[in-house]
């Protein structure tokens, strides 16, 4: 250290100034981990590109070859997988227990319904059979522009995303949550389901939207619209997860998942709890749409019974079956519940309900965290 001169002119070296501890900066994270990009790259792989070779160029005596009838179920339950993803933004990260997703994924399946209606009548020039029946000699207006698919698009995310808007807001600016929360949504779900099944309102009443037969041209039901359908719903999935996985590492996440645990000191701290909240709350009302779209042609009918209360209850089990607040859990736990509908529906379909009701109560007694909880311990006790 250098010497300096004192005004009596003589020379003092400076005692040593004690150096400044070095700051530990913790290590940057990927958006996702090695594995995690290695399992959405084979996922993709297996959908867009296995899947569609053991369909389309396999033929149909071998045994490698998949059925029509799986590609179609896989599509259906991946069309979940995404509600489900919706549902763990809006409980697993802002807590907040929404029994209405059902709703948004039926208006988003109503939007793409309408397109796929109008294309059905567009060569004949009639109306649908339900309008005829009720003696309508045109569209009602707020069927007009949904001839055009990507009209139908925008209306199944813009729709279940304003409804979302305009109700979370009147809601969470009121301070409504927790139980009463789940309630309201509930009721604003039978509400609209009990408008719907009204022939008036230009749905097609009980019996819904159904009879597709051509989307963009193409026609339904054959194995190449299958796969096709699959493969949109594949790549929707994977976007969605990404987008999901983004959202919740950004500083809006971090926020949102500060208001789930504690809102008073969030609030003490400056932030306005009412936009993040309906921010998430409005992002999954639009993503079940989207799920919604890609249903309706999969499934060939639309019609109120997908707003049913117990469908939205339902999409709550997916979540906490799968481990809530993790976006990969629920995405697991609608695949493997929905699968095992699927087989035990046709088995023991009087003991479905049961079994379900029995695995929900296990699952919240002694794996409060889900599936991938489970796989997190295990994995602590082996570490």
């Amino acid at each position: 250290m250098a010497a300096v001169t004192n005004e009596s002119g003589v020379v003092v070296t400076p005692p040593p100034q004690p150096s400044s501890p070095r700051v530990q900066l913790q290590p940057a994270t990927s958006f996702l981990p090695a594995w995690g990009w290695a399992a959405l790259i084979v996922f993709l792989l297996l959908a867009c590109v296995a899947a569609p070779l053991l369909a389309l160029a396999v033929p149909q005596g071998s045994s490698l070859h998949l059925s029509q009838y799986w590609i179609g179920l896989a599509g259906k339950i991946l069309c979940y997988a995404i509600v489900a993803l919706a549902m763990d933004l809006v409980w697993g990260y802002a807590g907040i227990l929404s029994l209405g997703q059902g709703l948004f994924f039926a208006l988003g399946g109503y939007a793409m319904g309408m397109y796929l209606n109008r294309s059905m009548t567009a060569a004949s020039g009639n109306l649908p059979d339900f309008m005829q029946f009720m003696q309508w000699t045109h569209f009602p207006w707020y069927w007009v522009g949904t001839e055009h698919f990507a009209y139908a698009l925008f209306l199944a995310l813009f729709m279940p995303g304003l409804l979302a808007f305009i109700f979370g807001f009147f809601a969470f600016r009121s301070r409504i949550k927790g139980v009463y929360f789940s309630i309201i949504t509930q009721a604003l779900t039978y509400a609209a389901m009990l408008l719907f099944f009204r022939n008036e309102t230009g749905f097609g009443g009980n019996n819904g939207l159904t009879d597709f037969k051509v989307l963009l041209g193409f026609p339904m039901g054959t194995a190449g619209m299958t796969v096709a359908l699959f493969v949109a719903t594949s790549v929707a999935l994977a976007g969605c997860f990404v987008f999901a996985r983004w959202l919740v590492r950004s500083k809006f996440g971090r926020v949102l998942t500060a208001i789930r645990d504690a809102e008073s000191r969030v609030m003490f701290c400056g932030y306005n709890p009412l936009w993040f909240k309906l921010g998430v709350w409005t992002i999954a009302a639009m993503m079940c749409g989207l799920a919604g779209a890609l249903y309706a042609p999969q499934v060939g009918i639309i019609n109120p019974s997908e707003m049913s209360t117990a469908n939205s209850i339902e999409i709550a089990i997916w979540t906490a079956i799968g481990g809530r607040g993790t976006l990969i859990g629920p995405i697991i736990g609608a695949v493997l519940v929905n699968a095992a509908k699927s087989w035990l529906t046709v088995a023991i379909p009087e003991a479905w309900l049961y079994l379900l009701g029995g695995l929900f109560i296990v699952v919240t007694l002694y794996a409060p965290y889900g599936i991938v909880g489970l796989v997190k311990q295990w994995r602590q006790r082996r570490g």
